[in-house]
């Protein structure tokens, strides 16, 4: 069964929170202060985002926490490259069109029955639920 928004809004709430925190307190120790963390947080959590889910089976912490997974149309886990088309590609989409792609999205997940979003169309994934 696909994953709805709410779960997936959850799950990325869990991951902000999961990696965000660390992630500024390691860069407010490193920086003594909260300048010039930005880059560093930045590029930290886009390379979470991306390599994580090719190296443990579509996974992020907060996705393996609310038991739901990225996946390929063909149940297959996605690569690295599936990934790149997800997160780069759905994101230019997303800041060419000023963010209304995310809003569509947002709805696409909510009222579609197969609950996908404009990244997940771009990559040619989908996001299920799992036992």
């Amino acid at each position: 069964m696909n994953a709805g928004f709410w779960i997936r809004l959850g799950a990325s709430l869990l991951d902000g929170l999961i990696v965000g925190i660390p992630l500024f307190l390691i860069s407010w120790l490193i920086s003594g202060g909260l300048e010039g963390k930005e880059f560093f947080t930045d590029v930290i959590s886009f390379l979470y985002s991306l390599l994580l889910p090719v190296f443990w089976n579509g996974y992020t912490i907060g996705k393996r926490i609310c038991s739901i997974q990225i996946r390929k149309l063909d149940g297959s886990s996605p690569g690295i490259g599936t990934m790149l088309l997800r997160n780069v590609v759905g994101g230019l989409v997303y800041v060419l069109t000023l963010g209304i792609a995310a809003i569509v999205s947002a709805f696409m997940v909510g009222l579609r029955e197969d609950k996908r979003a404009i990244h997940d169309f771009i990559a040619g994934t989908e996001v299920v639920h799992v036992k």
